[in-house]
């Protein structure tokens, strides 16, 4: 008895640092399936901007604000104070 209670309780690799251990590991898990998932969608984007020069321009301009010559742009900001 006195064994299973140091083994439980007192021990480095007690009881609770497990269940803390499978914890952290299945956070990681959702994260690394997050990301994997996020990475297979960057590639798809990444590939249609390739293939289509509409839509690279597009998003040359929504992201980084370019633009052709002589071409005026406005950045519209939300008031964060607006709703106060």
């Amino acid at each position: 008895m006195v064994f299973a209670a140091w083994l439980l309780f007192f021990d480095k690799n007690d009881i609770f640092s497990q269940i803390e251990r499978h914890n952290e590991v299945k956070k990681l898990e959702a994260e690394a399936s997050y990301f994997r998932t996020e990475v297979a969608n960057n590639r798809k984007e990444e590939e249609e901007l390739k293939s289509d020069p509409k839509l690279l321009e597009k998003f040359a301009r929504e992201h980084y604000l370019m633009k052709k010559d002589g071409e005026d742009i406005y950045v519209l900001v939300e008031d964060s104070l607006k709703g106060k």
